[in-house]
């Protein structure tokens, strides 16, 4: 499997848009080193659109814009992996990609080639400028099958919006992992809406073949690309936790040469990590709401223990959140012991129910362990 549990990196997109060169990319690789990135599991960095020249070459081949990366994409590639790192790349299952450079379809089998031997190690695909007549499964599986023909393991993420439920077959054209929803921005709204309705999706989520909810957009504050006013520090925690119980793919977005202590801090958070790269490999999913704003959801874990995420949608009321041992498939009477994911914190040994006062749009996750020697 190339993908056990969801890959973890950084995408150019949501930040810096048109603006990256090579010297970007490498600073993120250094960085990605220096401040324990690396350490805590991200390791694929990925160049999103916008680094193609406006033609192929007399090849046919895809080259890089040789103005942002005048030293080509195989010595970027090396950098890369000089830091044990990986290097994924974009392109799109179109005529063109959403930015209106030369994309991949009828060029399957030669842009795959191409990818390989630049040492590729991660395809996001995407899906703009679709010739009409054909579907998306198709235009998936030709790539799918041209990476696999390459040789060279290149993890297949389908960016196809969930436009087509990609969910129901994107593993069998060969992809890892899949978007459910359309782009993401940084905004509460946007995570509220896309984050929240991924409830129901999780029978299709498991190691080698993930949901997508898109990249995100913790550390963001208002600034880039994708802006849409920003967030405050708690909707961040909220953003970064559901993910992490979606078992989603973990992309940052942010400039992750300028965090500060906080989005470093989230973002390297051993029991939030832990619970997303949990070798079970579910999906979490709701178990209880109360009036529209108060959700609780849970994430089976492989220890046996439940990881639960107590949720505040709401903008203004602070509010105990409960989990029921009943709604988390525990028999009541069983005692578990109650741990702060986020702290680290102990709350001691429950039976029955836990319940937690959380802040408006806030978020308190625990992980709960029943006890054998009970």
């Amino acid at each position: 499997m190339l993908v056990p549990t969801p890959p973890m990196g950084w995408n150019s997109w949501n930040t810096f848009g048109a603006d990256i060169d090579e010297e970007l990319i490498r600073q993120v690789a250094d960085v990605f080193v220096q401040t324990g990135l690396k350490e805590a599991g991200y390791t694929y960095v990925v160049i999103d659109d916008l680094w193609e020249a406006d033609e192929r070459d007399n090849r046919g081949r895809l080259i890089p814009d040789p103005k942002k990366f005048p030293s080509g994409m195989k010595a970027l590639a090396d950098y890369i992996h000089s830091k044990g790192l990986k290097f994924g790349i974009y392109s799109c299952a179109g005529t063109h990609t959403c930015a209106g450079k030369p994309a991949s379809y009828g060029y399957e089998e030669i842009d795959a080639q191409t990818f390989a031997e630049w040492g590729v190690d991660y395809l996001k695909y995407d899906f703009c400028y679709k010739p009409a007549g054909v579907d998306g499964p198709s235009l998936y599986r030709r790539m799918g099958q041209a990476l696999r023909a390459t040789g060279r393991p290149i993890v297949f993420s389908l960016c196809e919006w969930g436009t087509n439920e990609p969910w129901k077959w994107g593993a069998s054209v060969g992809g890892h992992l899949w978007r459910t929803t359309g782009d993401i921005n940084d905004s509460w709204e946007s995570i509220e809406q896309i984050g929240f309705s991924q409830n129901g999706l999780e029978a299709y989520a498991g190691p080698d073949h993930w949901n997508d909810p898109d990249m995100l957009v913790v550390g963001m504050y208002g600034k880039g690309n994708v802006a849409r006013g920003g967030c405050s520090d708690s909707e961040y925690r909220v953003h970064f936790a559901l993910w992490c119980l979606l078992a989603a793919p973990l992309m940052i977005g942010c400039d992750v040469r300028n965090m500060n202590a906080f989005t470093h801090q989230l973002l390297t958070n051993k029991g939030l990590i832990a619970i997303n790269q949990d070798p079970l490999g579910r999906q979490g999913f709701r178990v209880g709401v109360e009036w529209d704003y108060f959700e609780t959801w849970m994430k089976p874990l492989a220890d046996g223990s439940v990881a639960v995420g107590l949720f505040n949608r709401h903008k203004e009321w602070r509010r105990v959140i409960t989990a029921p041992w009943e709604a988390l498939g525990i028999h009541d009477r069983r005692p578990c012991r109650v741990q702060d994911v986020i702290t680290g914190e102990d709350y001691g040994v429950h039976t029955r129910f836990f319940g937690a006062p959380v802040d408006p749009h806030d978020v308190v996750v625990v992980k709960i362990t029943p006890l054998r020697d009970a």
